[in-house]
């Protein structure tokens, strides 16, 4: 009897010990439940129409409007550079002065032959006035006095070929060769380069793609029409400023290049100050200017296996997922091409961790208030 006593004793005991414990089970996974649940306060913006400017970015060379390089007509021993790099020349100016004492040389025994040569002629005219001697000696004579004479020229020239002059008005460029370096026309480097940056010519290339879409957005029916018609086209250079100077694309080649399918362009800026000079580079920023467009923040997208996502909201403010298609980046904006109108709300930050049905506590913001992130690279 004891036994049975003991038994019927401890029984309720653990029984008590179960429910307690399964009770406060319960109590803990309604509480976490019940935190699950609670809405996460989230920024909500209402998506605008607005006229954005952005731009498209074609690197390119920079080149003087005239860009002449200066070369040795004859051979020679520079004896005396007369200019320094950078310096400011005019047409005509001499830059270099060849070793021509050889060239002197020559030239005086031309001389020399060209007055005997003279002195036959003098010698035969009368002779021949006086039928002593027929007109054929003198004819022969005057023409030995005209070869004298030519070669008498040629010797000249090439002295004064020795005093190399600027073919342009403008800079001196690079000097790659000094006193002493023999120097001639063939050479395949030239004594250096005068370059006229009073303007500079920036030298850029587009894409097929990019080219077709920049004339069908751009007024007219020809293509110089188009060209006339081109907006002014800013210069970055290549320590990150933009150029003071507006710049015009004047020329289009209109073909594309087989071996590299772009087709080439040149925009002109004036260069006042001559900040720019021949060989610089740079980046020709084309504007291209949306009217009313859908634009939302970047730092309001989620970009997911080659998507781009927002989170709106539905009607009973739970978060879902829309797939955008953009247009165009400018600045810290996307410009919308599909997935969002005019009057949408979408969640504005915080989106990392949200998933299609997340509950949220809606923050209305203004758009405008927002300060989007920038890029630290781009």
């Amino acid at each position: 009897m004891m036994k049975k006593r003991i038994f019927i004793y401890i029984v309720p005991v653990f029984m008590g010990v179960f429910i307690t414990t399964t009770s406060c089970g319960d109590d803990k996974a309604a509480q976490g439940a019940g935190q699950a649940q609670q809405a996460q306060q989230l920024p909500v913006i209402t998506i605008p129409q607005k006229t954005v400017t952005g731009y498209s970015s074609f690197p390119a060379k920079i080149e003087g409007i005239v860009n002449s390089g200066v070369r040795a007509k004859i051979q020679g021993y520079i004896s005396n550079v007369l200019v320094d790099e950078g310096e400011k020349v005019r047409k005509g100016q001499r830059l270099f002065k060849l070793e021509t004492q050889s060239l002197t040389q020559d030239a005086n025994a031309a001389k020399a032959s060209v007055n005997a040569a003279q002195v036959e002629v003098d010698k035969l005219k009368p002779l021949v006035e006086k039928g002593i001697i027929s007109n054929v000696q003198l004819e022969t004579a005057k023409a030995q006095l005209e070869q004298a004479n030519s070669n008498y020229e040629s010797i000249a020239a090439n002295i004064d070929y020795g005093s190399v002059k600027s073919p342009v008005d403008g800079f001196v460029g690079a000097i790659p060769f000094r006193e002493g370096a023999l120097v001639g026309p063939t050479d395949t480097t030239p004594l250096t380069t005068v370059s006229d940056i009073e303007k500079v010519y920036a030298f850029f290339s587009m894409n097929e793609s990019d080219y077709l879409s920049f004339l069908q957005n751009t007024a007219g029916n020809s293509l110089q029409e188009k060209v006339d018609n081109f907006p002014p086209v800013l210069l970055q250079l290549a320590n990150g400023e933009t150029y003071d100077q507006e710049g015009k694309i004047e020329t289009v080649t209109g073909q594309i290049d087989t071996q590299t399918g772009t087709v080439s362009f040149r925009a002109v800026f004036e260069n006042p100050n001559q900040l720019l000079t021949n060989g610089n580079s740079g980046v020709v920023r084309i504007p291209v200017t949306y009217e009313d467009a859908v634009i939302v923040p970047q730092n309001a997208t989620l970009e997911q296996q080659g998507q781009i996502l927002v989170y709106q909201l539905d009607s009973e403010n739970k978060a879902s997922s829309t797939v955008i298609t953009i247009k165009d980046e400018v600045e810290n904006y996307y410009v919308v091409k599909d997935g969002l109108k005019k009057g949408d709300k979408i969640i504005a930050n915080g989106i990392g961790k949200l998933r299609n049905g997340t509950p949220v506590n809606p923050k209305e913001t203004s758009f405008d208030s927002l300060k989007p992130v920038q890029k630290v690279f781009k």
